[in-house]
């Protein structure tokens, strides 16, 4: 009896889903004409696709439904149907970086669209800050006897690095981790009356969630910058919300960072004005080390 060959592990299912949406936006790898215009169709509108039947998708790109059958199995799906299970798995990220807006990008452009989207990002902000929420978590930054900042990923980690820049001017202890195992052990290791501050863009940090809610079953008070109705809001005491949406530039880093720093030097000055005879005191002891070992005069920035 011979044997069959074992191609099952050179397939792309057999590798896990396929990103099917690259593979369709990828004419190198489409053998034939009718491949590469099935594939045109189907990207045309992706909605369409992942509703209709086979005969709807084969008459929309006037190819035969043993056709698109085939076409299915060569992307790496079992069936037509697993094909639109993963198709639309795929679109939810892949058409807005496969097919980019279009957008210019003279210097020129460039600059106005980064400043105008950071400047309705803070506007945004501004409009839609919760003034308590801010006001009772200054009073529990202020009065902790030491505060730890969780945050991870490049825009979290700059965020808690800047509360930490912000707050030990201030006389507060504080120290900043972007860490998930030396978060996890730090919020084991919490004492009552210390504070955790969070940072998440996104509030889907499900590493943070998991601190947050063993700081919850300790008794120790967390603090959230975040999304508003997120995982980690829902898991924090105190939350500060910042939704904002983003746009399709997929090349313009988040704007939403400019409204999370503004956040953070809000809580900043709010804990400076508590006890401002302190704050100015320490503020001074800083900047004389600085006129004498680095800028000769009190004209330059605050050790920034």
């Amino acid at each position: 009896m011979s044997e069959r060959p074992d191609v099952t592990g050179d397939t792309p299912a057999a590798m896990g889903p396929p990103d099917l949406i690259a593979a369709l936006s990828d004419e190198s790898g489409l053998v034939s004409a009718l491949e590469r215009k099935l594939a045109a169709s189907i990207l045309e509108d992706v909605s369409f696709a992942t509703n209709a039947s086979i005969t709807e998708i084969a008459a929309r790109a006037g190819v035969s439904p043993p056709t698109v059958t085939r076409f299915c199995r060569r992307l790496g799906c079992a069936s037509f149907s697993d094909f639109k299970v993963q198709l639309a798995k795929s679109a939810y990220v892949g058409l807005r970086y496969l097919r980019p807006e279009s957008v210019t990008s003279t210097p020129a452009e460039v600059a106005e669209d980064i400043v105008t989207k950071a400047q309705n990002a803070l506007f945004e902000m501004h409009r839609g800050l919760d003034l308590q929420a801010l006001s009772k978590a200054a009073g529990l930054l202020v009065h902790a006897p030491m505060i730890y900042a969780f945050g991870a990923g490049g825009n979290s980690t700059m965020i808690v690095n800047e509360l930490h820049n912000r707050l030990f001017r201030l006389g507060c202890r504080i120290t900043a981790s972007n860490d998930h195992g030396m978060n996890l052990m730090l919020a084991a290791a919490a004492e009552q009356g210390a504070v955790v501050f969070g940072s998440s863009l996104t509030g889907r940090n499900m590493e943070l969630v998991r601190c947050f809610s063993l700081l919850r079953e300790r008794g120790v008070t967390t603090i959230a910058l975040t999304q508003r109705g997120s995982p980690v809001a829902e898991a924090a005491d105190v939350v500060i919300g910042v939704n904002l949406p983003e746009g399709q530039n997929i090349f313009r880093a988040s704007s939403t960072r400019y409204a999370f720093l503004a956040a953070v030097d809000i809580l900043a000055n709010l804990v400076a004005y508590e006890d401002r005879s302190r704050s100015a005191k320490l503020l001074r002891g800083i900047k004389e080390q600085l006129i004498r070992h680095r800028d000769g005069d009190d004209r330059q920035l605050l050790g920034d």
